[in-house]
């Protein structure tokens, strides 16, 4: 049988779920996986991705929805997911990308109360039996590594 290492699944899920909002400390936090910092927003690495190289972009001020966001927010946002897409593309080569935003709880938003867009990395194949059968999703690579190659390709 072989072992799976995947430590910061056991503290993602022994977590309590009423977290301080991690949007809102990230950019406080000089330790982070802050990608690129902009105007009224930022990206961050998500601490716990489906694939190598899921990021995510969000606004600096603590929204939830679409309407909320002002237009320098808006175009802010959206210019930094094409700059990570291209910079992911650069350096982690996926066929395809998961871009979007879960809005609301129900549609499965961890921290509903802070809008936030997702960039997910997709290969082909990359999806199999794990997540279904095991609740696993399978990282090929450290998170700092894939972040110090995504930041390096950002211009």
């Amino acid at each position: 049988m072989r072992n799976l290492w995947a430590p910061w699944r056991a503290e993602y899920i022994s977590k309590s779920k009423e977290l301080a909002c991690i949007f809102c400390n990230a950019p406080k936090d000089n330790d982070s996986l802050i990608l690129k910092r902009g105007k009224t927003c930022f990206s961050i690495m998500n601490r716990y991705p489906y694939t190598t190289g899921h990021c995510m972009v969000a606004p600096y001020r603590h929204v939830g929805n679409l309407d909320d966001l002002d237009e320098q927010e808006m175009h802010e946002i959206f210019t930094m997911v094409k700059e990570l897409v291209s910079a992911i593309k650069e350096c982690l080569k996926p066929q395809g990308f998961n871009i979007g935003c879960n809005l609301g709880k129900v549609a499965g938003a961890g921290f509903a109360d802070h809008l936030h867009v997702h960039i997910v990395p997709r290969w082909t194949g990359d999806t199999n039996f794990m997540p279904v059968l095991a609740d696993v999703h399978m990282i090929s690579e450290h998170i700092e590594k894939t972040k110090e190659k995504i930041k390096g390709s950002l211009s």
